[in-house]
């Protein structure tokens, strides 16, 4: 368990015009429940084949601008990860082997044809996310601040190939216990369908993978 040090950051900050209200932040983080609500901020990362990853910034919540010939909503160019922060008894806050997290991203990276993060700047950008958002830690027992690394291909061009132009963000939500009474017994459903195939995407957390999981 790594705690948050204060460090020097490259990060720019863009100031949050209206943050959430402190009554209504207290309500959502007494019951935050999972992945319905998110935080003031998330971090964006920019990464094109002539500056590499640029323009790391701190910026308010909110939609992200996407050209329609964007190749991540034709080609599903994206992955993803998931991973908590805690705040420990004595205020401080920790993450969990983000490392870890880094690695596998960028074995997804690899299996997507997509540019790799250096692990400095992945473990980095979820630490600023992380200080941020310090006081959206929920409440409750057992809760924790979940966060969601992800990559997405923004280049506007319908042609089949790896694209040159991609956007890295991290998102957070307030967690809460995933299962409230302890882990239920697991029920097997038998499918038609399969997840991954020899020489498939299933090593790769890619969105697609779950999208074909859903029926």
């Amino acid at each position: 368990m790594a705690t948050l040090a204060d460090s020097p950051s490259h990060f720019a900050r863009l100031p949050h015009p209206a943050p959430a209200d402190a009554a209504v932040r207290a309500e959502v983080l007494a019951n935050p429940g999972f992945g319905s609500r998110f935080t003031d901020h998330m971090v964006t990362i920019d990464w094109d084949e002539g500056q590499g990853w640029h323009n790391a910034t701190v910026a308010p919540y909110g939609p992200i601008p996407l050209d329609p010939a964007a190749s991540v909503l034709h080609y599903a160019q994206e992955i993803f990860e998931g991973l908590k922060a805690y705040r420990h008894p004595d205020g401080s806050m920790a993450l969990f082997r983000p490392e870890a997290n880094a690695a596998r991203f960028n074995a997804s990276a690899r299996r997507l044809a997509m540019p790799e993060i250096p692990e400095a700047l992945f473990v980095s950008a979820i630490e600023e996310l992380v200080r941020a958002d310090a006081a959206w830690f929920p409440t409750v027992e057992g809760g924790s601040l979940y966060l969601r690394p992800f990559m997405i291909a923004t280049e506007a061009f319908l042609g089949v190939r790896p694209a040159k132009q991609y956007k890295f963000v991290v998102i957070a939500s307030p967690a809460g216990n995933y299962f409230k009474s302890g882990a239920p017994a697991v029920s097997i459903w038998v499918s038609d369908y399969t997840r991954a195939a020899p020489g498939g995407t299933g090593a790769a957390k890619c969105g697609g993978n779950y999208a074909a999981s859903l029926v």
